[in-house]
C-alpha cells in the first residue's frame, strides 16, 4: 500500500451554545478545522482532522495547520501508510516541531492501518476496554449563576464530570466553583480549569478560597514551575495540561510529583502515535488522564474515543465528544453521546465515513 495522493479540505464548525469562552477574555464561535485524505494505490483511503481551538490557546492555528501539511505532504508520496513510525520520521524530517500539523496526517495512517488489518484503531492501540467511555463537559465562562445552570443542564442529559472554565478575577472564580459546587450530586467530578490564566498569587487565592471543597485545580498558571508552587501549596488535587508537552516534561512531572492527572490532547503532541506513548508511560505511572484534543468534529471524535478506550479504566479520568458541542456533521459512524458516555467505533480503522459534499472540494491537493 502507497500514498498516491494528499487532499486537504477547510470546514467550518459552529459552535451550538453560540460562542465558548475562557481565561482571559478569549472566546470562539466557529471552530476552523481542517481535514486530510491520504489515498493509496490500494484503493482505500484514510482520514485524520487537526483542530486548533484559536490561535491563542496553543502555539498553533488553522491556517498553519494547512500551511504546515503542504511543506510535509510531498515527503509522504509513495510511503507506506501502515508504517505509522516510518511515516512519522518522514514528517520530522520534512518540518521540524509543528506538532500539531502533523496530527491529522499520523491520525489517518492509523485509519488505513486499522483498514488494512480489518481492526478498529482501539484494537491496534491496545484493546478496548470496558463498554463505554465516560465524559466530561466544559462549561465555558460566564457568570457563577450561569456556569451552575449549564451544569444543571448537561447533568440532565447524562454528564457526570464537569470542566469549569475559570481563569478570571480571583474572587470571581471562588464564586463560580462554589455556585457549582453547591449543586453537586454524590458522584458528580468538579475540575477548575483556568487554561494558564491566574498567575501564582491569584492561583493562590483561588485554592484557599475552594479549599473545603470537592475540585481540582487545572492548570492554573503558564508555566510549569508556576504550576509547581502552586501545587506543593494546596491539598487540591491537580491537573497538568497546557505545560505537558512532549514525554520528557510528563517524565520530570512525574519526578516531581507536580499532578495527579494529566490532559492529554492528541493534536497537542502531534497525532495518535506520539498521543499513545505519553498514554502508556501514565499507563505504567499510574497517572490519570483526561483523553481530547484541542477541539474538533467527527473525525477527531472518533480517534479520541480509540484512545481512550483502549485505556484502562481506572486511568481514564474522562474524555471528550467534541461532536456533540459543534452544529455540523462531518462524517457518519462517529460515536454519539449516550447517557454521558460513548463508544469507540467497531468498524476497522477510525470506523468514520466523511460526509464528502459537507468537505466541499479539497483546498490544497498534493500527488
Amino acid at each position: 500500500m502507497k500514498i498516491t495522493a494528499i487532499n486537504v479540505f477547510q470546514v467550518d464548525l459552529p459552535l451550538r451554545e453560540g460562542s465558548y469562552r475562557w481565561s482571559g477574555g478569549k472566546s470562539v464561535t466557529v471552530f476552523d478545522s481542517t481535514v486530510v485524505e491520504l489515498v493509496t494505490d490500494a484503493g482505500v483511503s484514510g482520514w485524520g482532522e487537526a483542530c486548533p481551538l484559536g490561535p491563542v490557546y496553543l502555539p498553533s492555528y488553522a491556517a498553519g495547520c494547512r500551511t504546515g501539511i503542504a511543506e510535509v505532504a510531498p515527503a509522504l508520496l509513495g510511503a507506506d501508510p501502515r508504517h505509522v513510525a516510518v511515516v512519522y520520521q518522514l514528517m520530522d524530517q520534512a518540518l521540524a516541531g509543528h506538532p500539531y500539523v502533523k496530527s491529522a496526517l499520523d491520525m489517518a495512517c492509523w485509519d488505513l492501518l486499522g483498514k488494512a488489518s480489518g481492526q478498529p484503531v482501539c484494537t491496534l492501540l491496545g484493546g478496548r476496554f470496558g463498554d463505554a467511555i465516560a465524559l466530561y463537559r466544559a462549561i465555558s465562562q460566564g457568570t457563577a449563576e450561569e456556569m451552575a445552570a449549564s451544569v444543571a443542564r448537561y447533568r440532565a442529559e447524562g454528564y457526570r464530570r464537569f470542566q469549569l472554565k475559570v481563569g478570571g478575577a480571583a474572587h470571581e472564580d471562588v464564586a463560580r466553583v462554589r455556585a457549582v459546587a453547591a449543586t453537586l450530586q454524590p458522584g458528580d467530578v468538579l475540575v477548575a480549569d483556568a487554561n494558564t490564566g491566574w498567575l501564582s498569587h491569584q492561583a493562590l487565592q483561588v485554592a484557599y478560597g475552594v479549599r473545603d471543597l470537592p475540585v481540582y485545580i487545572e492548570q492554573p498558571c503558564a508555566s510549569y514551575d508556576e504550576c509547581l508552587i502552586v501545587r506543593r501549596a494546596t491539598p487540591l488535587p491537580f491537573i497538568l495540561d497546557e505545560t505537558m508537552q512532549d514525554l520528557r516534561t510528563l517524565q520530570r512531572a512525574a519526578a516531581d510529583g507536580a499532578m495527579d492527572a494529566i490532559n492529554v490532547k492528541i493534536s497537542k503532541f502531534g497525532g495518535l502515535t506520539r498521543a499513545r506513548l505519553i498514554r502508556d508511560l501514565c499507563v505504567a505511572l499510574g497517572i490519570p488522564m483526561i483523553i481530547e484534543d484541542s477541539w474538533g468534529g467527527d473525525i477527531i471524535t472518533g480517534a479520541i474515543a480509540h484512545l481512550a478506550h483502549s485505556t484502562p479504566p481506572e486511568l481514564r479520568f474522562a474524555a471528550t465528544d467534541f461532536n456533540s458541542y459543534v452544529t455540523v456533521s462531518t462524517a457518519a459512524g462517529a460515536p454519539r453521546r449516550e447517557h454521558g458516555t460513548m463508544a469507540a467505533p467497531t468498524a476497522p480503522g477510525l470506523g468514520v465515513e466523511p460526509h464528502r459534499d459537507v468537505l466541499g472540494t479539497p483546498v490544497l491537493e498534493v500527488n
